[in-house]
Formats: C-alpha cells, structure tokens, sequence
C-alpha cells in the first residue's frame, strides 16, 4: 500500500485535465448562480453532543469493496433519521467507487449537511462540490503546500463552503492551525500506507484548541471509542466503514450515539 495517495492524486490529475476540456470552468460557474444557499456544515457539528459524520462510501484501497450495493437513496435518509449531523459522501471513482453523482443524490435526499470527501488540489475541483451539492469540502495537509491550502481554503470560502482540514501528524496539524483552519480533522489512518492509529489520533485531537471544532477521523468502531476519543477533544467524528459494513446502517449509527 505504499504511496497510495501519490496514485490517487495523479491518475485523478489525468483525468481532471480531460474533464476541464469537456466542461469548462466557466459553465461551472454559470451553474452556481442557480445552486440552492449551503446548509451550515460548520454550524451542523457545533450543536451540543457528540455530533457523526457519516460517510457514504463502496470501497477503499485497503479493503477493497465495502458495501457492494450503495443506495444513496435509501441509505442517506436512514442516517439522516438515526441522527447523523451531516454525511460525507465519497467522489472518488477510481479507489472508493464514488461518484459526483452520488453526491447530488444525497443532496436530493436529505436535509443535513453534505461533504465532499476526494483528494482536492484544484479550484475547479471546489466548483463541482459546489454545483453538485457539497456545503463542505475536504481539505488534506498530507497533500498540499502551505500557500496551495491557502488559496483553495479562500476559494471555498468564497463559494460558501465550510471546509474540513485534515492532518495525519503534528506537522500538518501545526500547519492547518497556523493557516486559519476552523475545522479541524484528525486522520487516524496514514493516507501512503493505510495503516491506521487511534492513540496517534488521540494525542493530536488533544493538542486542538478548544476554539476549533476537532473532529476525529477513521478507525472508530464501536461508542467506547467515541467516548474515548470524545475525552480527548474530540466534538464531531466521521466514521464510514463501521457504518457501511452494517446490514442497517441506521441501527449501528444509533449504537454509536448510544441510543
């Protein structure tokens, strides 16, 4: 699994030079001016109580296929109405299996917020987010300099997207805190060799200033986790595999809420 972001982002590189021929930036733009007002993705995990981000995802490059038939249909009002405060929804086609598609689906179907999650590194990339529903993108320290994080953050902003901020180490958390990240989310799981830590991601969740809204990612399993993790710091957590993985997705997310 070594350098599987490095992968991600250049074959995704090949093919967004192709897309932009097809659909230039300038039709993007002109869609936007008809896109309904963003739904707070800020606000949505600042509520009181432990507030789930829950991911809508196939597959991943570590475990292969997760959730062979994905209906965004039936599955994102399931965990709207189990209690998620937003859903992640997976735009990467060729290692998770997902789809813009999906995302304007899930927008079409609930009521919460929605994220973006792909390997953002362009600003046409945030149109599209835009376009097809996104109130949020994510953004990825691993995979990005401190002036190209920069410019893509104020790019979001100026569209209305709240943007999740993604670090891995203390170097890139460092770096997201020091550049006006807001949403701060720490990755349990190492995006070059998929190998995950919930006690690295710990101790980072607990170096956030309580000012932020840290939200802890990956690897969470089970409520023990969450409370754990909770503990530390953490306000919001994004879980896809424990969920995706449940032949009723709903029911696991209210185990995790301890309902």
């Amino acid at each position: 699994m070594e350098k599987v972001l490095e992968t991600i982002v250049t074959k995704s590189r090949i093919e967004l030079a192709d897309k932009k021929l097809h659909i230039p930036v300038s039709n993007l733009e002109q869609m936007i001016n008809s896109a309904p007002k963003t739904r707070g993705f800020k606000a949505a995990l600042q509520r009181d109580g432990v507030q789930i981000i829950a991911e809508l995802k196939s597959a991943s490059p570590s475990k292969g296929v997760i959730r062979e038939h994905l209906d965004i249909e039936h599955v994102a009002p399931e965990l709207e109405n189990a209690g998620a405060a937003a859903l992640s929804v997976l735009t990467e086609e060729n290692f998770f299996l997902g789809s813009l598609k999906n995302l304007q689906i899930a927008r079409e179907s609930v009521s919460i917020p929605l994220l973006r999650k792909d390997f953002i590194y362009d600003e046409y990339q945030i149109l599209e987010a835009r376009v097809y529903g996104a109130d949020a993108i994510l953004l990825i320290a691993a995979m990005l300099s401190v002036a190209e994080f920069r410019r893509l953050y104020s790019f979001a902003g100026s569209l209305g997207l709240d943007v999740l901020c993604e670090a891995h180490t203390a170097e890139e958390l460092a770096m997201l805190l020091d550049n006006g990240a807001e949403i701060v989310g720490v990755n349990a799981r190492n995006l070059s060799t998929f190998n995950t830590s919930l006690e690295l991601a710990g101790k980072l969740i607990g170096q956030i200033p309580p000012g932020k809204v840290a939200v802890s990612e990956s690897a969470i399993k089970n409520a023990e986790d969450v409370k754990q993790l909770q503990a530390l710091g953490a306000k919001a957590f994004l879980i896809g595999e424990t969920l995706m993985r449940s032949e009723h997705p709903g029911e696991m997310l209210c185990k995790l809420l301890s309902k």
